[in-house]
């Protein structure tokens, strides 16, 4: 078990440093100064915005060649400085990412949560139903192959222009502020109803495919057949071929959170919902490099953390792990 966690925990951290390596270049190879942007958002004078481009370079620590910056980098990061935003000057990043963090939070987690549930539970049962399975397969084919963006456009055209029966935008009614309140909290359900749905949706139809192509293979498998003719019941069976089918579906959810975190600012953007995605979307736009830098810090330490909690808690779920831990056949 130690020398198993080792190794992972190696792996992950090499994983760290060079995501975050790649996380903290990509910035700078952008086109566009950030100095001249923020300038121009200033609107300063010819004779003061020399004086400002040079106190700003310097404040940002730009004046420094490259490699400087890298090293800069890693020394603020490990005194857990991310930096003051650009555009957002002198708010700190970390600031940032916080105001915005609960709100991708409560579409992600749900999402994630509830689409695996809900997905294999219903890929179970189409597998062994076949009315359920003409209806299941072909519509979770369609979901499956539809990008949380596009869904996302059509579930706002239709449920919030057409019919009117969700907002269109924002997390919650630009009259309220956020507070622990019933009217609050009504606002905020009203609002995170369809972008939740267009995450949801989408891989919910992943799910279902991946559990109901499982579970037939796991009944037609030698150790189904033999429970079967020694007079086990069915349900027994069942329930011994949902299990061993639900292994690989986590190794899916594992693999596949980095494209679910991504559909997630993607469906913020275009319901400008004010999580990560929207703040991502801004950053960009404005060149602010600690901003971007600190948004994707995050979100790989997230992935890498939630995907490095799912390899430990299938050595537990997996006999077949540990037997192999312990250098067996």
């Amino acid at each position: 078990m130690i020398r198993y966690l080792s190794r992972k925990v190696v792996i992950y951290l090499v994983t760290f440093f060079v995501a975050v390596t790649i996380d903290w270049a990509i910035p700078r190879f952008m086109p566009g100064d950030p100095i001249e942007r923020l300038l121009a958002r200033m609107q300063a004078q010819p004779g003061s915005a020399e004086i400002l481009n040079d106190y700003y370079t310097e404040a940002f620590g730009f004046d420094v060649p490259l490699w400087q910056q890298y090293l800069n980098f890693w020394a603020a990061l490990f005194h857990g400085d991310l930096g003051v935003s650009i555009a957002n000057f002198p708010t700190p990043v970390s600031e940032l990412i916080v105001g915005a963090l609960p709100y991708t939070l409560a579409l992600l987690v749900p999402a994630v949560l509830l689409s695996f549930w809900a997905g294999n539970k219903v890929g179970a049962l189409a597998a062994r139903r076949k009315t359920l399975d003409n209806t299941v397969l072909p519509a979770s084919y369609l979901l499956t192959a539809t990008p949380q963006m596009w869904l996302g456009i059509v579930l706002a055209w239709v449920f919030a222009s057409t019919l009117a029966w969700f907002p269109v935008s924002g997390a919650y009614d630009f009259s309220l502020q956020p507070a622990w309140t019933l009217e609050f909290a009504r606002s905020f359900l009203e609002h995170w109803v369809l972008p939740f749905s267009a995450l949801f949706l989408v891989a919910f139809g992943g799910w279902a495919i991946g559990m109901r192509n499982m579970i037939i293979y796991e009944l037609e498998a030698d150790y189904s057949n033999y429970l079967a003719s020694l007079g086990a019941p069915s349900r027994l069976v069942r329930r011994y071929a949902y299990r061993n089918a639900l292994l690989p579906q986590i190794t899916g959810l594992a693999l596949a959170l980095g494209a679910v975190v991504a559909g997630a600012l993607v469906v913020e953007i275009v319901f400008s919902y004010p999580g990560l995605g929207t703040l991502t979307l801004n950053a960009i736009q404005n060149r602010d490099y600690f901003l971007i830098q600190g948004v994707f810090l995050f979100l790989i330490t997230g992935v890498l953390i939630a995907n490095f909690v799912i390899d430990i808690a299938y050595v537990f779920i997996d006999p077949r792990t540990r037997v192999g831990m312990q250098g067996g056949p």
